[in-house]
């Protein structure tokens, strides 16, 4: 009851998340591909960290993001952080742009960076959320 009644003080249009399709998308579409990015990025960091030449290339890249809602926003901050190897730095709202920290970057170019770090999220997150 209380969740219900305050809910909309922490998430803007609470009401939407009560739809039964976005709970499918994220316990069925959101849960299952991020489990598996993490095991893939925590094989990747362990191959790194225990390699002796240590292939690391890190370095701060600008990934563009179509989401526009804060709590879409934040979700994939925070999947790109608790993912191995990737840090969300700073978020740009009005831009659509988020800054990330990466151990190994793959390009400098901000749309492969984008494909790479942030599309496997964004697609589901938005159907979530927006």
């Amino acid at each position: 009851f209380v969740t219900f009644m305050t809910g909309d003080l922490f998430v803007s249009r609470p009401h939407l998340l009560s739809h039964p399709q976005r709970y499918f998308y994220f316990f069925f579409c959101y849960i299952p591909v991020f489990i598996w990015q993490c095991i893939k990025a925590n094989i990747d960091v362990a191959y790194r960290v225990v390699h002796p030449a240590l292939p690391i290339k890190p370095g701060i890249v600008k990934v563009k993001t179509d989401l526009k809602s804060d709590t879409g926003l934040t979700f994939l901050a925070n999947s790109i952080t608790l993912t191995p190897g990737t840090l969300s730095v700073d978020i740009d709202k009005e831009r659509g742009v988020l800054y990330v920290h990466w151990i190994d970057v793959k390009s400098d170019d901000s749309d492969t960076a984008t494909r790479i770090v942030v599309k496997r999220f964004e697609r589901i997150l938005r159907k979530i959320f927006e």
